[in-house]
């Protein structure tokens, strides 16, 4: 049974300009231990599917339809007190924003070891602060720092308490939003290992929201691709990325250079995605699509199976 289940997912937000129909049917599962990276342009609902996990969203968001099934459990279904006892324990975010993330006026000790005191009554303070401090370790930074403040470490080490404080309560899955963004490169992979450690060390499944595909393809055993709200396509990463079968993931394929391969000039996508504001008919990538026929002006597109472990959105490639 999938550790995570979510079916036929739908999200609108409240706008001013009206009803923005940001997540649109999305299907995604992931089994115990898994890594399943996220990947699409900015807006397409990534960061949005993931945080309706543990009912992070926003106020003036509407999740009209689907359910998100966590061992079983509909989480949709959960009252605010009844997932109060979720987040941190069984499920915990690591945000994109380090920097905005922490609490500056609280030591960095303090604030790993809140879930631990609130999760686990039995655990007294002294013991959670010894836990904090193995955290620490763990992820590469000296216990001599628990009483430091924020201000007081760079923005990978920041990173670093951030997936400390995920790890606080040995939760199940663990949804990374972003965690090597406006980091430098070396900075980035040492993250990337530190996650790839650590996931194996506690049995993790995994969540892990990008644009950068060689990231994902680094890290993860399974890859999401959104486009304009929906899943376009899914599955095994070595199957999504060797084998496309959906336009708008080769698209995204060719715009990254290849070290290995003949030098060629990369290849954008021209166009912009649809509004969100207006539910068009057909397939969303249709006017930024090389490959369309008449059909697909007409055929609002489902994940199909194309091979074991792997789903497209597209029924031209499928044919």
């Amino acid at each position: 049974m999938s550790i995570l289940d979510i079916k036929d997912l739908t999200i609108n937000f409240r706008s001013r300009a009206g009803l923005v129909h940001a997540v649109q049917g999305a299907d995604l599962w992931i089994e115990k231990g898994q890594l399943l990276g996220i990947a699409g342009e900015s807006g397409c609902g990534k960061t949005t599917t993931a945080l309706a996990i543990p009912r992070l969203l926003q106020s003036n968001a509407i999740i009209s339809k689907g359910e998100i099934l966590f061992n079983g459990e509909d989480l949709l279904k959960k009252s605010e007190k009844e997932m109060q006892r979720y987040r941190w324990k069984d499920i915990s975010v690591i945000f994109q924003g380090a920097m905005n993330a922490l609490n500056p006026l609280k030591q960095i000790g303090k604030q790993i070891i809140e879930p631990i005191l609130l999760h686990e009554k039995k655990v007294s303070a002294k013991e959670a602060e010894e836990r904090g401090k193995e955290l620490l370790n763990q992820v590469g930074i000296d216990a001599n720092r628990f009483t430091n403040y924020p201000h007081e470490f760079s923005g990978g080490m920041k990173q670093r308490v951030m997936i400390a404080m995920a790890l606080a309560c040995k939760p199940q899955l663990v949804i990374a939003d972003e965690p090597v963004t406006a980091l430098d490169v070396m900075i980035q992979a040492q993250i990337l290992e530190l996650l790839r450690e650590l996931s194996k060390a506690y049995s993790l499944s995994m969540i892990m929201i990008s644009h950068d595909l060689s990231v994902l393809s680094e890290l993860c055993d399974r890859i999401a691709i959104m486009y304009a709200g929906k899943v376009v396509e899914y599955g095994d990463s070595r199957k999504v990325f060797t084998n496309p079968k959906h336009p708008y993931t080769y698209k995204l394929m060719k715009s990254l250079p290849d070290i290995y391969g003949e030098k060629v000039a990369i290849s954008g996508i021209p166009g912009y995605p649809p509004s969100l504001l207006e539910l068009s008919k057909g397939c969303p990538f249709f006017n930024r699509c090389d490959m369309r026929k008449a059909q697909c002006a007409e055929i609002d597109p489902q994940l199909q199976k194309y091979e074991e472990d792997h789903y497209s959105a597209c029924p031209v490639c499928l044919l």
